[in-house]
């Protein structure tokens, strides 16, 4: 007898990262630690440390499609998250794929600056996430810098600034889109989750820590996570925030690196 899954299944498509903290590694940690089976499809490898990165080295698009094709055919994947894209062949792929064999969710981090400053991502990459994938997915989660690179706008510094970009996101084309508000100044974490006819203020406090490599990696595969789980979007992204702040508290008890260590994926059971 066949038995009905009871376990959703999630992809990470994304680079990865040696010291384990974003990426790919920081993705299949927080599948696990959320109670999702975790796939992967590697976009770039890079040589880095909490440091910094010293290295990306890209995977060719026809190995990614050949990743996607061999995946997709075998497994059922309810929730796709994806990272790193450093070029338009890849976005060009990822599209490609994703449309032949569509998740019910989409999840897109437009990665593009490390948290060490390390840029990512060259100018023709950024325009094929922005043309190619974001129209594509049913939630983006950019960083304000970020945002300001989507929009060729100024980095928003304010609540107020960050509104402003609501209706410029919408016509980007994505389902909706979660303005992460962690660079505006104070002791607040507030996000900003845009609809088609909506936003609304997601509050949050601000850890006092220097562990926060990895964290849109972490957030954004958490937001997949409780989507494939059956969540709606808004308590997705709020339980997905919840528990990046937890292991942002729990990451003190990490000893990775001489940088901005990772967030504790694991803090509810070490």
């Amino acid at each position: 007898m066949i038995q009905s899954r009871t376990i959703p299944n999630a992809l990470t498509i994304a680079g990865s990262d040696p010291s384990g903290g974003a990426g790919i590694q920081a993705d299949l940690k927080t599948f696990s630690a959320l109670g999702v089976y975790g796939t992967s499809v590697i976009t770039a490898l890079t040589a880095q440390n909490t440091r910094g990165v010293s290295g990306v080295h890209p995977i060719p698009s026809g190995f990614i499609d050949a990743q996607l094709a061999t995946l997709l055919d075998d497994v059922t994947i309810d929730a796709v998250k994806i990272g790193m894209v450093a070029s338009r062949d890849v976005a060009e792929t990822i599209r490609a794929s994703l449309e032949r064999c569509r998740p019910r969710w989409i999840v897109l981090d437009p990665v593009m600056v490390a948290k060490s400053g390390d840029v990512l991502v060259d100018d023709a990459g950024i325009a094929a996430v922005r043309d190619l994938l974001v129209p594509l997915a049913d939630v983006v989660t950019p960083n304000l810098p970020e945002a300001a690179v989507l929009l060729d706008r100024p980095t928003p510094h304010s609540r107020t600034a960050m509104e402003a970009l609501a209706g410029p996101l919408r016509d980007l084309g994505a389902g909706a889109t979660l303005l992460k508000g962690g660079h505006l100044p104070g002791r607040e974490c507030p996000d900003l989750l845009i609809t088609a006819g909506d936003a609304i203020w997601l509050e949050g406090s601000r850890v006092d820590t220097a562990n926060l490599h990895g964290t849109g990696c972490t957030l954004s595969s958490a937001i997949a996570a409780r989507l494939a789980h059956g969540d709606a979007l808004p308590d997705a992204v709020a339980t997905a925030k919840a528990w990046l702040e937890a292991a942002l508290t729990a990451s003190s008890r990490l000893d990775v690196g001489q940088g901005q260590g990772p967030v504790h994926h694991f803090h509810a059971w070490w």
